[in-house]
């Protein structure tokens, strides 16, 4: 028998309606998601997602900006210690902030005694740099060398054995000799052992059997992380028993870093039989309280005008306002001691024999050792 129209009618409606109600029914539950929201996508960031198919860095190390991760050398760090011959410390600063060498002196007051003091030295003298590029056929200066904390260390033999320090010293059989391999003068030897932090110093230093032992006349050792002097009445490769690296006038310090944090070492022609802190040895037989004792510092006047001076000059003469200078050695009046350095202008270190020794003034010694 044929459906009515009324049972026609009922079964459009349901199969209107089925679709929409399991429509609903999805909404509502969500479906095989669970409830809340749908995950979002995060935006990806080139800078560090790599790129398809990337290989992954070498030995497991993740590049730095500026490096190769196929184990190339990246370019040197600002403040990296170099290697070699007169080699750049990156402004690292020997010894302690507090060690005499880097201590601010520019407000300690002036010795009762500085004019006679300075009259002895030469007060209309002029400053003379002994240092630069080249004279008398080598290189100008003090030379020194950094080595690596690998270097092989080598026997030494001592003429004033009591009182240099003994053991094997890390220097190379080129190491750069003042004056020359040839010379006959002081012949200092300095070494700066980069990653031990530590300074080796000889003073007539040769060579002998090409490098593979030394002969020197005295020898110290100083360990640059710590500020400790030398046992009193102890010579060290300097006369008055200090370090002398430490008082050296640097290309990379005056010229590359335009700053010198420390103390300048310089020379007198007479001293006295007296010595005062940091030094600990003297090195002459006049009494006269006059003459200037080892280990001395004068200053340069805070009035002095620096602003006429070239620019690889000015920072000298501010180390000289702010450390000071210190009496290490008997020499020439007024010598001031640096590195050799071929880069160095002459013409413009010269511009320092305008400054005279009435420039400067004495600061107040205390704990004077005489004999």
């Amino acid at each position: 028998m044929a459906p009515s129209r009324r049972n026609l009618l009922l079964l459009a409606v349901l199969v209107l309606a089925l679709p929409l109600a399991l429509l609903a029914a999805q909404k509502k539950g969500g479906g095989k998601k669970g409830k809340g929201k749908p995950p979002v996508e995060k935006p990806v960031d080139p800078a560090t997602t790599p790129d398809e198919g990337a290989k992954p860095p070498k030995d497991g190390v993740k590049p730095e900006d500026g490096t190769k991760s196929d184990g190339g050398t990246p370019p040197a760090a600002a403040g990296e210690t170099k290697l070699g011959a007169n080699a750049s410390l990156g402004g690292k600063r020997p010894f302690p902030d507090d060690d005499p060498w880097n201590r601010d002196v520019s407000k300690d007051p002036v010795d009762p005694n500085s004019a006679k003091l300075i009259a002895s030295i030469g007060a209309e003298k002029p400053l003379h740099a002994d240092f630069g590029t080249v004279w008398n056929g080598a290189p100008n200066g003090i030379p020194y060398v950094v080595v690596p904390g690998t270097q092989p260390k080598v026997p030494v033999s001592f003429e004033y054995a009591d009182e240099s320090d003994p053991g094997s010293y890390p220097i190379p059989p080129d190491a750069p000799v003042e004056g020359g391999p040839k010379g006959e003068g002081d012949r200092h030897v300095l070494v700066l052992d980069r990653d031990n932090w530590k300074l080796y110093e000889l003073f007539s230093a040769r060579p002998e059997e090409g490098g593979k032992r030394w002969k020197a006349g005295s020898g110290a050792i100083f360990d640059l992380a710590k500020s400790a002097a030398r046992p009193a009445g102890w010579t060290s490769a300097d006369a008055a028993g200090l370090p002398i690296f430490p008082g050296l006038v640097r290309y990379d310090e005056a010229v590359e870093r335009k700053e010198i944090r420390h103390a300048i070492r310089f020379t007198v022609a007479k001293s006295r039989r007296a010595y005062v802190p940091p030094a600990t040895h003297f090195a002459s037989k006049a009494a006269d309280p006059n003459l200037p004792p080892m280990g001395m510092r004068v200053r340069l006047k805070a009035s002095f005008d620096a602003s006429a001076f070239p620019a690889s000059v000015q920072p000298i003469l501010a180390a000289m306002k702010t450390y000071g200078m210190i009496v290490a050695d008997n020499g020439s009046d007024w010598f001031v001691s640096g590195a050799p350095d071929p880069r160095w202008s002459d013409d413009d270190l010269s511009t320092l024999k305008r400054i005279k020794g009435k420039d400067f003034e004495v600061l107040k010694m205390e704990g004077v050792v005489a004999k």
